[in-house]
């Protein structure tokens, strides 16, 4: 089997039976496709006949070469297990020559987040005189209230909206579709965009049930999400590092801190495992160190 024939299959079955988005295909593919270049160029070897020692030398030279991060190693290796995971599961193979890989020990990266007075501060300096300034502040309202990705709240539609029940449905990696609630203040800024804003854009044909437009009545992109976040951040003279995910990683950690049940919290970010949402309760414990060790009366002694 050739390499650019197995990762073809691949590819489908990503796409096809696993159901995942693009985005996560495409990052499967990139690291599986440093992997054949090496083999290629080099031993001029298939993936069939690769073995452990192969691929740890193949690493080992990858990252020689590419400088590569202990992030980057250790996705490296979760693609390659993928990968053969599945050359197993179709058959190809009866041994996985890359079960025993071991990855580099990563340490767990504590994501920025912003208080509650900053989001305060973001959203109270949008210019709301203006059409789009309206539409900014729902933009941002809904951000925080359902801990929304950019691409899950630039997909939101119409036909999504649930304020009935106080829930929308979000369309999340690999198209799994979740329902979140959505605060009543939130609910409201929406409305008023809909009402005031919306209704008046000449809506370009296939966005008609987009909910965010642009003023041209089109879908808006991931970068001007990015930008309207960036330059909220600068007129409320917040000089951290952050980006539309970090109104997630705030959605977040705030429930964990007033105490939300962490599975909650989990279903509402649509996280597959709860590996992943833990990372906010170190958050929670973090402050709640430093708030002991700041406020304790004996703590200066």
């Amino acid at each position: 089997m050739k390499w650019d024939a197995a990762l073809k299959d691949f590819k489908n079955y990503l796409r096809l039976e696993r159901g995942l988005a693009e985005n996560s295909i495409k990052a499967y593919l990139r690291d599986l496709e440093k992997v054949a270049r090496y083999f290629k160029e080099g031993p001029d070897l298939n993936p069939l006949q690769l073995k452990l020692f192969l691929l740890e030398k193949c690493l080992r030279d990858l990252q020689e070469q590419n400088g590569l991060s202990t992030r980057s190693q250790a996705r490296l290796i979760s693609s390659l297990k993928a990968f053969y995971k599945y050359l197993i599961l179709e058959d190809y193979l009866k041994e996985n020559p890359a079960e025993l890989l071991e990855g580099p020990k990563l340490d767990k990266k504590l994501p920025e987040y912003l208080e509650e007075a900053e989001i305060s501060a973001m959203i109270d300096s949008i210019d709301r005189s203006k059409p789009e300034g309206m539409r900014n502040v729902a933009i941002f309202e809904t951000l925080y209230a359902c801990g929304l990705r950019v691409s899950e709240l630039i997909g939101l539609r119409l036909s999504d909206l649930f304020f009935k029940e106080d829930l929308i449905r979000v369309v999340g990696k690999g198209n799994k579709e979740r329902l979140v609630p959505i605060n009543s203040l939130a609910q409201k800024m929406i409305n008023i965009y809909r009402k005031e804003i919306r209704s008046h854009l000449d809506i370009k044909k296939g966005a008609e049930d987009i909910l965010f437009l642009n003023r041209r009545g089109a879908p808006l992109s991931r970068a001007m999400i990015f930008h309207l976040v960036k330059d909220a951040a600068a007129s409320a003279g917040i000089r951290k590092s952050i980006s539309p995910h970090t109104f997630r990683h705030s959605f977040a950690t705030h429930l964990v801190k007033h105490g939300a049940d962490l599975r909650a919290v989990q279903e509402m970010l649509g996280h597959e495992s709860i590996t992943t949402t833990e990372i906010y309760t170190h958050l929670s414990q973090e402050q709640l160190r430093d708030t002991i060790l700041k406020y304790h009366p004996r703590a200066g002694k």
